[in-house]
């Protein structure tokens, strides 16, 4: 809290222009130079993005394509708080060092991820949405008012565009690149009458892997259909189906150095499952003490007892949606209605873990929306809603690595939760305005799982277990209170409190110790955001203290089988509590027409009060951790030596949170002739290190590093455009996740992309 006090008098100066500056924000309008107005719907409500009391960074749909991101893993290269790490099947979104690892069907995010308007439950599902946007928001502290649901951390709203009426338009983009890149998107507006429009959007990507054996690629069909309906201005209906097809081999791992063996160079991008990282994990395995059952010293990996990842990875994926936007002028206010089912269908066989994983996983999700917002031109303005989500899993999920381990389960998962909520603004005078708002959520979960624990050294796959039940329900009321200033013209000032949390639910495991708690964060937030010159400078600063209880630690436990036996298994336990503070700074400059400066720069330092976890070894030798180990103790006495080993990495940094992260970029146009522009642009971010996951493991910390981009476009006024690019100039070697496979103990990572480069031509009609 002090460092949150010891700022706001600098953020009150900021926000204060001189007679001068104001007189400059007054003519703003009458200018054609500065910086363009972004419109977001953070808060949901349309308003400008520099009125937006909130943390929110938006990334418009140009920036997307001059960026090259058709995937969600590298959202994260254009907003310096998000952190996105591919784990097998599923993504998992870090804001600000808050996140869920995912690493099975039972997996949530604490981020939350909304498509259209519409909440995506399923950490597999925030795939093939990333083009023909209007823009994507990211909203960073716990939005516990106006969302909800599993945003502790945050919320990302990727936001398609809208057909219009009565125009006949299109634009497509044609891309080839290195690693026999190819992308191609078409998107058409089709008026239809004077009442309605279609658009049709769809893309295709096909794109080698960035590692040996072809893992790391992207391959996917997109397609998009929105019809708007509009009889009058005062209501109109927007109807959305979508789908995307996801095949390839899927994320790939690497392995990490450490001191036990050599292994292949990271910058060679070899694969876990090629020949020559085997053959490392071989001579590793040669020098590891095996149990008898597995044939003894040295037969680890010959007698069948530890696999080796394969290069028979993939991805089947298919993602469907169907929603609708009713909007209506009731006069005194805005009613929108939005009700959506969305339905994820995953085939996934995956090494990422190091070994082996099957998920298959089929999930529908229905919920519907209701909100009410008042006319803004009232004192006192409101936005009331309601909210229910309802989601059904059918999986089976299938990890093993050998005869020595495997875990088979299959969840049948029900998730229903209702909301209700508002947020107020009431005008204390024209400058001056106080902000509160309250969301009551209730929640139930049941699943029906059976689940089979093989190997230490009973039988490999035995028979699942007979079903057991589970029932779970969770009342939670969270609030947001706050105030904003307006200190001048194109100045505002504004400070908030609010709370978050993400529901608990079940872990695989026999009852009754198979289920966690929810977890809940409370953020105090003071800001400033600021239009000078006329327009052309813009600075933004925003400092913050997070307050982190009961937070959901998912890490390798051990889990009771049906026999009453500990095997191996991804576990979820509130074992941690954290402080995180820091600030945000934002600039960006328009000092002419033809000149474009950004940067950006985040401050963060998070601290894990206490974290404290039961880690497990099924053959008893000890956890390799970067935290003490207080002890151990057996976990199945007298039928193997398993163990378990108590670790407190209390005093830790959070993980995924680099205490410096800093982004720049800088475009200048040069107006060839009437109809010729060129336009080049450099785009660079440095990041501090950052440990990987909560075990803290040396190797599995990315160090510094430093990152640029570059592209040279020639557009012309006839609505055409040719561009060359290169991203990652330097090609950094820079890790996206770590953890270690368990039993041989040795650390694997996933790396960001190489350097690429290519052409892309686009056009418009």
């Amino acid at each position: 809290m002090r460092a949150l006090l010891l700022v706001t008098s600098a953020l009150t100066a900021l926000a204060v222009p001189s007679v001068a500056l104001a007189q400059d924000a007054a003519a703003e309008a009458a200018s054609p130079e500065g910086l363009e107005e972004i419109v977001v719907t953070a808060q949901r409500r349309e308003e400008s993005l520099q009125k937006a009391a909130v943390a929110v960074t938006a990334v418009t749909g140009d920036d997307l394509t001059k960026s090259g991101i058709t995937e969600t893993a590298n959202l994260g290269r254009l907003v310096p708080s998000l952190v996105i790490q591919p784990t097998g099947g599923t993504t998992s979104f870090f804001l600000r060092g808050v996140g869920t690892n995912s690493q099975n069907s039972f997996a949530e995010n604490a981020v939350a991820f909304n498509f259209n308007g519409v909440y995506v439950g399923r950490p597999t599902a925030p795939a093939g949405v990333f083009y023909d946007l209007e823009r994507v928001e990211v909203v960073k502290g716990p939005q516990g008012t106006l969302y909800g649901r599993n945003a502790t951390g945050g919320a990302i709203n990727v936001i398609p565009k809208k057909p219009v009426l009565g125009t006949f338009a299109g634009e497509g983009l044609l891309e080839y690149g290195n690693y026999d890149s190819k992308k191609a998107s078409l998107a058409l507006n089709i008026p239809i009458g004077s009442t309605a429009a279609l658009r049709l959007a769809g893309q295709i990507v096909d794109r080698d892997g960035y590692i040996s054996d072809g893992y790391d690629d992207d391959k996917g069909e997109a397609f998009r259909a929105s019809l708007l309906i509009e009889p009058s201005d005062r209501w109109s209906m927007t109807l959305t189906a979508d789908y995307y097809n996801q095949h390839g081999k899927g994320a790939g791992a690497v392995l990490l150095p450490e001191a036990r063996y050599t292994v292949p160079a990271l910058e060679d991008r070899v694969s876990i499952s090629d020949l020559r990282a085997r053959t490392a994990i071989r001579g590793l395995a040669a020098g590891i003490f095996a149990p008898p059952f597995c044939g003894g010293f040295g037969n680890f990996v010959n007698s069948g007892c530890i696999a080796l990842p394969g290069t028979d990875g993939f991805l089947d994926n298919k993602f469907y949606g169907v929603s609708a936007s009713v909007v209506g002028d009731m006069g005194f206010g805005t009613l929108t209605v939005i009700p959506a089912y969305r339905r994820s269908d995953v085939n996934v066989l995956t090494y990422l873990p190091g070994f082996a994983g099957t998920i298959q996983d089929v999930a529908e999700q229905t919920s519907l929306e209701v909100r009410l917002a008042s006319n803004e031109d009232k004192q006192l303005r409101y936005v009331l809603g309601a909210f229910y989500f309802g989601e059904d899993q059918v999986t089976e999920n299938f990890f093993r690595q050998g005869n020595l381990s495997t875990t088979r389960f299959t969840p049948r998962l029900n998730t229903e939760s209702f909301a209700a909520f508002g947020q107020l603004t009431f005008d204390v005078t024209d400058a001056v305005r106080l902000v509160a708002g309250g969301r009551y959520t209730k929640e139930d979960k049941s699943q029906l799982t059976s689940v089979a624990a093989g190997g230490l050294p009973g039988p490999i796959s035995p028979p699942l277990s007979a079903p057991f039940t589970g029932d779970l329900s969770f009342e939670k009321f969270t609030w947001k209170a706050g105030l904003e200033w307006d200190a001048g013209p194109q100045s505002l000032v504004y400070a908030n409190v609010a709370t978050g949390f993400k529901s608990g639910g079940f872990f695989v495991a026999q009852p009754p110790n198979n289920t966690f708690a929810p977890e809940t964060l409370t953020a105090y937030t003071v800001g400033a955001k600021n239009r000078f010159f006329n327009n052309k400078l813009q600075l933004n600063i925003e400092a913050f203290y997070w307050d982190y209880k009961d937070q959901q630690i998912t890490f390798v436990g051990g889990v009771r089988t049906a026999g009453g036996t500990f095997a191996q298994g991804s576990t979820t336990v509130n074992a941690g509590k954290s402080r995180i503070y820091g600030a945000e700074f934002e600039a960006r400059f328009a000092p002419s027409r033809n000149d474009l400066f950004n940067l950006n720069v985040q401050y963060l330092n998070g601290k894990y009060n206490r974290l404290q976890t039961a880690n497990f070894s099924p053959t008893g030798a000890p956890v390799t951790t970067g935290c003490a180990t207080l002890g151990s103790r057996l976990a199945n006495p007298g039928i193997n030596g398993a163990r378990f080993y108590d670790i407190d990495c209390s005093g830790k940094p959070t993980v995924n949170s680099p205490k410096w992260a800093l982004n720049m970029g800088y475009e200048r146009t040069f107006e060839l002739n009437g109809d010729l522009n060129l336009v080049f642009g450099a785009r660079g971010n440095i990041e501090s290190g950052r440990f990987m996951n909560s075990n803290f493991r040396p190797e599995e910390r990315q160090g510094s590093f430093a990152m640029a981009d570059a592209y040279a476009t020639l557009e012309a006024a006839g609505g055409w455009s040719i561009t060359g690019f290169v991203n990652n100039i330097t090609d950094e070697v820079v890790l996206a996740r770590a953890g270690t496979r368990p039993i041989l103990d040795f650390p694997v990572g996933t790396l960001r992309p190489p350097r690429t480069y290519g052409v892309r031509f686009g056009f418009n009609f």
